[in-house]
């Protein structure tokens, strides 16, 4: 009843009761030459070496300590700002690129291509642009929906066009304005309606589209160089100027109409012209006529009335002749009665009187 219980792991003393603790300090105290466990190694190199033991000096594990520490630590700051200087003082300018220069936030110059050095970041920075790409901007946006404009005279045209452009000027394009795309858009759309109000339908749909586009890229550039936009428009081109989609069917029918009457006139035109040059050669052949008249009129006169009674009768099968004299044909002697009756008939009127008519 006295006995009191035994722990699992004994009393951690000499008491060879029981198993003994794990823990405890094996009897007789730590043996001599006993090599240190690997907790213990552990736990030493936590401490560093001026921990208990350990040299002089305090630090992290693995580095040596004192004044090799301390360079090593220069050496790596050393080698940080060096770099730091390295990527942010010297700059490579594309052929094709400007480099605008910040100093302490404020404009400063304006890199040209090569090899370029500044002061460095935060000091100074570069923004570095590209000044020879043409940048392109769809008019409806995605070419999908209608962009429908109002004309000159009350009608409304389905269009669609392009603008290209570049920029001209990288200080002006980065801090004049704030959004450089959406301002081209806007600046486009506004210049085109515009130059659309002053036109007449038949004008935007048919041959004024080439007056349309410049006047369209000389009032967008106006307007950007207003805002000091340093953006330079390269052109303007009409893709589509169409009616609406609701009225196109009924507007093929009026242009066709539109077109057949064109051609109608331009034939009538055409035998215009034939008639006039016909009578004005008709007036010639008259004034030459009346002028060998008027120097032998006589002469002239039978001869007008022999060509004209051979081109009336040319144009007969038949000629009656009355009989009083006039011998009709002479027969041939020996030639077939058919022969003979088939022989052309010899026409003969009278002459026109030698007197003064």
């Amino acid at each position: 009843m006295n006995d009191k219980p035994k722990s699992p792991w004994g009393s951690g003393g000499n008491d060879d009761d029981g198993p003994r603790n794990p823990w405890a300090t094996p009897p007789g105290g730590k043996p001599r030459n006993a090599r240190p466990t690997a907790l213990d190694e552990f736990l030493r190199r936590a401490r560093g070496p001026g921990g208990p033991g350990g040299g002089g000096g305090g630090g992290f594990p693995g580095l040596p300590g004192g004044a090799s520490g301390r360079s090593l630590w220069l050496i790596g700051a050393g080698l940080i700002v060096l770099l730091w200087i390295v990527f942010t003082s010297f700059h490579v300018i594309a052929p094709q690129q400007r480099g605008v220069v910040t100093f302490f936030g404020s404009y400063s110059r304006t890199l040209e291509p090569g090899f370029n050095t500044t002061f460095p970041a935060p000091i100074a920075t570069v923004t570095k642009i590209d000044v020879q790409e043409i940048r392109t901007e769809d008019f409806p946006e995605g070419g999908s929906a209608q962009n429908l404009m109002l004309t000159g005279d009350q009608n409304i045209v389905d269009l669609a066009y392009a603008v290209r452009w570049d920029i001209v000027d990288p200080q002006d394009y980065l801090y004049q304005i704030k959004d450089a795309r959406g301002t081209v858009r806007a600046t486009a759309e506004s210049a085109m309606r515009s130059v659309i109000a002053t036109v007449n339908m038949n004008q935007a749909i048919t041959g004024g589209r080439v007056d349309i586009e410049q006047r369209a890229q000389a009032l967008m550039q106006q307007i950007l160089d207003e805002y000091r936009s340093g953006v330079r428009i390269q052109s303007v081109a009409i893709n589509k100027a169409d009616p609406p989609a609701s009225v196109i069917d009924d507007f093929k029918l009026v242009s066709a109409a539109q077109q057949k009457a064109q051609s109608d006139q331009n034939v009538a035109r055409t035998y215009e012209q034939q008639v006039m040059a016909r009578a004005q050669a008709e007036a010639q052949q008259f004034d030459l006529a009346y002028a060998q008249y008027k120097l032998a009129p006589e002469v002239t006169r039978r001869r007008m009335y022999y060509e004209t009674m051979e081109t009336v009768l040319a144009k007969n099968n038949k000629t009656i002749v009355e009989s009083g004299g006039v011998v009709p044909y002479l027969p041939l002697k020996g030639a077939p009665p058919r022969i003979a009756e088939a022989a052309p008939q010899a026409s003969a009127s009278p002459a026109p009187s030698t007197g003064g008519q």
